[in-house]
């Protein structure tokens, strides 16, 4: 374990300092000292997606990444993405279709959607399928999710 120190982390297109050991979980950090509660803490394994944030663009496990490997890094958390009054394409389009049951998973589906998304922007019903293998929905709305990534995509092509 390293000693306690300042990490100097990019959050939210905002610089953001912490004082906390380089060893603690990123996710430990995003909640508790940061106030961003919309990345769920699941299985703290990095194998239910509850977590996710995106890391230089890519989705990543929150729960098992220290801040060391991020320090300097751009991080984007759910809330990162849109706001209430300007939400991203993807959070509207999870609101049109109803895509959150109980709304656990939600923050990681919607990190991982943003990332294909910017990698590729009209994907397939079995491409959106593939990039949300790693998030766990246990709640059955796994098809709604689909379906509102696939809007979010064809309104990007009518942009």
């Amino acid at each position: 374990m390293s000693s306690g120190g300042t990490v100097a982390l990019q959050v939210n297109n905002t610089p953001r300092q912490i004082d906390a050991d380089a060893d603690l979980p990123l996710i430990d950090a995003l909640r508790d000292m940061l106030d961003l509660k919309g990345t769920r803490f699941g299985c703290g394994a990095g194998q239910c997606g509850a977590c996710f944030v995106l890391v230089g663009g890519h989705p990543m496990p929150s729960c098992e990444t220290p801040l060391w490997a991020v320090a300097g890094k751009s991080i984007t958390t759910v809330e990162g993405l849109g706001s209430p009054g300007a939400p991203h394409p993807l959070q509207q389009a999870f609101l049109d279709e109803q895509a959150a049951q109980c709304g656990y998973c939600t923050s990681g589906m919607l990190i991982s959607a943003a990332a294909l998304l910017r990698r590729n922007p009209d994907p397939d019903e079995a491409e959106v399928r593939a990039a949300l293998e790693r998030n766990l929905c246990r709640c059955g709305s796994h098809n709604r999710i689909v379906r509102a990534v696939l809007r979010a995509a064809a309104g990007n092509k009518s942009r």
